[in-house]
């Protein structure tokens, strides 16, 4: 499909009825101060919100939902039963929950298992590592790879020494940095190890803090680049191979793995609704991913993203409150392997993106939130400064730049404002794809700020008269 882009200085983006995209003229006389006092009337509403999220009858009520689903379904992985079960109860779920237009999508999935799998030192010493192989990595032979051990702090550094890596396990013990820059090594550390001749590649866990705890995580393999097992260690295994090797000490280590990749498997993303009143095919979009990593409980990512989500929907049913644009809550599958339920949702829905107001993911914890991350336009951005003003009450008012969310990037990147929780990220990425993961990590009150702030934004947006202006 090709789409006609046309620019209007000083124009804004309005739908109307008829489902299509227009703009309108008329806009033109709407001043900031004028929306800046339209969104000053939601006062009372947003206090109405928190009161019932974070005081009211509805107080606790995402963490006790939440604890329900993982506690008798626990980890969620892409392509297991245990998803497709979790699937189920969340869509009947909904459909008791009084939602509207409550169905499944279906999408195609990848689905990967882990298998057993160890690590054992053999040399200077006896040890048994603590491992979890990453997402998509192939198996080793059944006898597994015993070899010895290349340590390496960055990737420059295995270019400097790739004749030394052949037939050798590569250790990465790269620092930790921040996420979205450490994670480069787990994402290519079996390429860049396979490209020097490696057999295996073993990966310190991208983590902010470690008590003995591997990560796991989603790993890349690259077409012409031979495939190699690859796993996550711990922080405490790969700075120990580090300082040994860093005395001459000679490591070798047997590695075994039962990974198996499989045909791509059936799923869904689940959908629900708050119709709209008034511009019923506009929509803000809020969601977060049902799918979790194998370990742990998926409680914190994205259980609690998920949660808030369906909350936000249900605080504003509970009050009675139906705004002008649908409210639309996705649930997505197979976040974890990239977004992929996400980009199939976005390849059926995108010939409507015009409609889309705002899409909003919270899939980096439900912690005390200090604010909204948001991408869009200067004006937009304006007017989410003024509608994060209305979460006053509660202390979380500021507006960060880089909303974003593996499941909802397509449609930022085409030029939809999108919208993101930011809290405590160390935190996070302490328990972050780790057994941790878990319910005893979530904190019911802190659940409610954040279902609380998910509401207001997403109602406030979608009851104001206009859509958020794009660039």
């Amino acid at each position: 499909m090709k789409f006609l882009l046309i620019t209007f200085v000083g124009v804004h983006l309005l739908s109307l009825n008829s489902g299509k995209a227009v703009y309108k003229k008329d806009t033109l006389q709407r001043t900031f101060q004028e929306i800046k006092e339209e969104i000053s009337h939601y006062g009372d509403v947003a206090k109405a919100i928190i009161d019932l999220a974070v005081y009211g009858k509805a107080q606790n009520r995402s963490y006790e939902r939440l604890a329900l689903l993982v506690d008798t379904i626990g980890p969620r992985l892409s392509g297991s039963k245990s998803l497709e079960k979790a699937i189920q109860i969340m869509y009947q779920n909904l459909v008791e929950d009084g939602l509207e237009n409550v169905h499944l999508e279906p999408v195609k999935i990848p689905h990967w298992e882990r298998g057993e799998e160890s690590a054992v030192m053999l040399e200077p010493r006896m040890h048994k590592m603590a491992i979890l192989g990453l997402g998509s990595s192939i198996g080793t032979p059944p006898e597994g790879i015993t070899a010895e051990v290349l340590v390496v702090n960055s990737f420059d550094e295995l270019q400097r020494r790739a004749p030394e890596a052949r037939g050798k396990i590569v250790v990465y013990n790269q620092p930790y940095i921040n996420y979205s820059r450490t994670v480069e090594y787990r994402a290519r550390g079996a390429v860049e190890a396979a490209k020097v001749g490696a057999l295996a590649s073993l990966i310190r866990s991208v983590a902010s803090f470690s008590i003995y705890s591997p990560h796991t995580g989603i790993q890349e393999y690259q077409d012409g680049v031979p495939k190699i097992p690859t796993a996550c260690i711990t922080v405490e295994d790969a700075e120990m191979m580090s300082r040994m090797v860093s005395r001459g000490t000679r490591i070798v280590i047997q590695l075994k793995m039962g990974a198996k990749n499989y045909a791509d498997a059936d799923s869904f993303n689940t959908v629900a609704e708050i119709i709209g009143s008034k511009y019923p095919e506009q929509v803000v979009l809020v969601s977060g991913h049902l799918d979790s990593w194998d370990v742990g409980q998926g409680a914190m990512d994205d259980g609690g993203g998920a949660f808030i989500s369906w909350e936000a929907l249900s605080l504003i049913r509970d009050l009675g409150l139906r705004p002008k644009r649908t409210l639309r809550l996705v649930l997505w599958t197979a976040e974890e392997q990239g977004g992929v339920g996400a980009f199939q949702y976005y390849q059926s829905h995108k010939a409507n993106i015009s409609n889309y107001s705002l899409v909003m993911e919270s899939d980096e914890g439900t912690f005390l939130p200090s604010g909204l991350q948001f991408t869009g336009s200067e004006k937009a951005r304006a007017i989410m400064k003024e509608v994060m003003s209305l979460l006053q009450p509660i202390n979380v008012t500021q507006v960060f730049s880089d909303g974003e969310g593996t499941d909802i990037n397509f449609w930022i990147q085409a030029g939809v404002p999108g919208a993101s929780l930011l809290d405590n990220l160390d935190k996070y990425f302490s328990f972050h794809h780790s057994h941790g993961d878990t319910m005893t990590v979530m904190d019911p009150k802190q659940m409610n700020v954040a279902a609380a702030v998910w509401a207001v934004v997403s109602y406030v947006v979608a009851d104001m008269e206009e859509m958020l202006p794009r660039s």
